[in-house]
């Protein structure tokens, strides 16, 4: 549940107006009306007007494979028409990037997907630097997609403004290094709205879509109305919860779910795409087949399932992302001075 005064005060400090929010999120009424070579289904990225696959594939979990192991995966992924690629400066310190960009490297994989990563720091100079390595690592001369990273502490969308990390971005998009802007974060809603509304052009915004996120802290609810009204593009993730190699709500399940039904929910949420954490091709493949076969939740079954998850969602045990700090990346926790 939102806390008032909590919002308040961000609202206050960065002098913008309360933001009305609905009371449930726009759905999905009907398959996307088109989909790729490989099947899987294209949705438009927001006022982007770009379609990508509503698959995505994230680039935590593919730093933590082995390099082989994970090149191989990367390729496959590309093959089955999950080409949202996902990543962040600060993944395994850089690692992850180098891995992918290693992947994509080959036979002109680079533009085959639409490649996504994410800024650590909030400054002009940090922003840039972070940026250029970003570029270097993942052998690219552009981003289609750049977002600030983890805006999980109530100060984040201040410093942004204050410290430059949005000048820069704008000028790396007029300079061509990049050609959208986003930001993400899993920790409260709150924190979302008052960067929607900075007086910044997003492009994109990533944050939880999930099966117990719909009774806690709710981003499904109080952020994707408002950035749909802005024509914001919306990047799900953590539909199982986050987690490796199998997604917490799969691990600690007592009430029977399955990938299935999580993925599917997730992309009911009238979303742009779903990053997924995929560590296997047996994992890839049974995503993807999710996202061929897809068809809305209907609500009767959507209302089952929040019905049978309701004391389990809504103390937050599953998602304690958002009301921890330790499942905020290392290099955020001590730029906010919190021990790692």
């Amino acid at each position: 549940m939102s806390d008032p005064t909590r919002r308040t005060v961000i609202e206050s400090a960065l002098g913008v107006a309360a933001t009305s929010v609905s009371a449930s999120a726009p759905l999905r009424t009907d398959v996307a009306p088109h989909s790729n070579s490989a099947g899987i289904p294209l949705r438009t990225l927001g006022k982007t007007g770009v379609r990508v696959s509503s698959l995505g594939l994230g680039g935590w979990h593919v730093g933590a494979l082995p390099k082989p192991e994970a090149i191989k995966l990367m390729h496959a992924a590309i093959d089955e028409g999950v080409t949202f690629f996902d990543n962040a400066w600060d993944y395994h310190e850089g690692g992850a990037e180098s891995i992918m960009g290693d992947a994509l490297a080959v036979d002109g994989k680079r533009q085959q997907v639409f490649l996504m990563s994410k800024n650590c720091e909030r400054d002009y100079e940090g922003s840039m630097r972070c940026l250029d390595e970003s570029l270097r690592r993942l052998r690219t001369d552009h981003l289609d997609l750049w977002q600030f990273h983890e805006i999980n502490y109530d100060n984040d969308p201040r410093w942004l403004l204050e410290r430059g990390g949005l000048r820069a971005a704008l000028e790396a998009k007029k300079a061509g290094k990049v050609r959208f802007i986003g930001f993400t974060g899993h920790k409260h809603p709150d924190l979302h709205l008052a960067t929607l509304q900075l007086k910044f052009p997003w492009d994109t915004v990533q944050m939880p879509i999930n099966i117990m996120d719909a009774q806690y802290r709710s981003f499904e609810k109080n952020v994707v109305p408002v950035a749909k009204r802005q024509g914001v593009g919306i990047i799900g993730m953590k539909s199982l919860g986050g987690g490796a190699p199998t997604g917490t709500f799969l691990a600690r399940n007592r009430s029977g779910l399955s990938a299935e039904q999580c993925i599917r929910y997730s992309l009911t949420v009238d979303i742009s795409t779903l990053v997924m954490g995929i560590m296997s091709l047996a994992q890839l493949k049974q995503n993807a087949a999710v996202a061929r076969a897809f068809s809305p939740m209907p609500a009767q079954e959507r209302q089952q399932l929040l019905k049978l998850l309701h004391d389990e969602a809504t103390d937050g045990r599953f998602e304690l992302f958002k009301s921890t700090n330790l499942f905020d990346g290392p290099h955020h926790r001590k730029q906010h001075g919190h021990p790692v």
